[in-house]
């Protein structure tokens, strides 16, 4: 299994979708605890949803193993990104705080060191080749990093979360004009709820590769997984509801393209 799938665009854009992935290693998938083997934890469906970025002329970047053999949104150095419950570059616990592996099955140190150099070294490497060859094309790159998770998880958030949950590293990973024009598209619908730098604002990914001084441009987005598909086993996707949410995906994306066209 390659690490990842990549599709180049004709667009200063790049979208990546890290947690998509369901490839196993095979010492993790003889390792995973009952309640991983479903692997609960994935952003289910979201090359499916953004399909239509596709079409506009963004690139691509879909990570193929799932987050529970690497995170592809932590740091190599493995160190937290929140101070409130999360989970690490290695994930031991599920995000509900349930074991991810059986006792004693979890994969060895050198095994992991392996999945670094094997999957997560390669998956950035191509976010830096992707952002370097944008930046010489048109002067500028856009990175938006595309996430799902289940709407209610009480170990890591209290109550529903926000169905849009805008991530900008608090203001750091692009300009205060490009914030400002995402929030008006939220703004301007009633349908769906949102909240800019909340509870999350932005894993590895967008605080990494979030350089404004470089004209080098990054956005988070964590929506919750209600909005398209059923939270439930198996995770079905719904296309009645993600005919709902995807005009507003559109707009937020052309959004971020006329920002970076403005800033040039």
């Amino acid at each position: 299994m390659t690490p990842y799938h990549f599709s180049t665009g004709s667009l200063p854009l790049l979208i990546s979708i890290p947690h998509a992935g369901t490839a196993l290693t095979p010492e993790v998938e003889a390792g995973l605890s009952d309640a991983a083997r479903g692997l609960p934890d994935t952003d289910w469906h979201i090359p499916q949803l953004y399909d239509f970025a596709r079409e506009l002329g963004a690139s691509l970047l879909v990570g193929n193993y799932s987050r529970f053999v690497i995170d592809l949104n932590r740091p190599a150095d493995d160190q937290p990104l929140y101070t409130t419950a999360t989970t690490g570059l290695f994930p031991e616990t599920l995000f509900d705080g349930t074991p991810t592996f059986q006792p004693g099955k979890t994969p060895t140190e050198a095994q992991r060191q392996g999945y670094l150099q094997d999957i997560w070294q390669p998956y950035h490497q191509q976010i830096q080749q992707e952002l370097a060859r944008l930046k010489q094309q048109f002067g500028y790159a856009l990175l938006f990093d595309a996430h799902s998770i289940a709407s209610v998880i009480p170990r890591l958030f209290d109550g529903q979360l926000p169905d849009l949950n805008i991530g900008t590293n608090s203001g750091e990973s692009c300009p205060r004009e490009f914030s400002d024009a995402l929030v008006a598209c939220c703004e301007n619908q009633s349908r769906f709820s949102w909240v800019l730098n909340g509870r999350f604002k932005g894993g590895y990914i967008t605080r990494a590769y979030g350089k404004p001084a470089e004209n080098q441009h990054a956005v988070q987005l964590e929506l919750a997984q209600c909005n398209y598909m059923d939270e439930q086993p198996p995770f079905g996707w719904r296309a009645d509801r993600a005919a709902e949410l995807q005009p507003l995906l559109k707009q937020l994306i052309s959004t971020l393209l006329e920002q970076g066209a403005a800033r040039g």
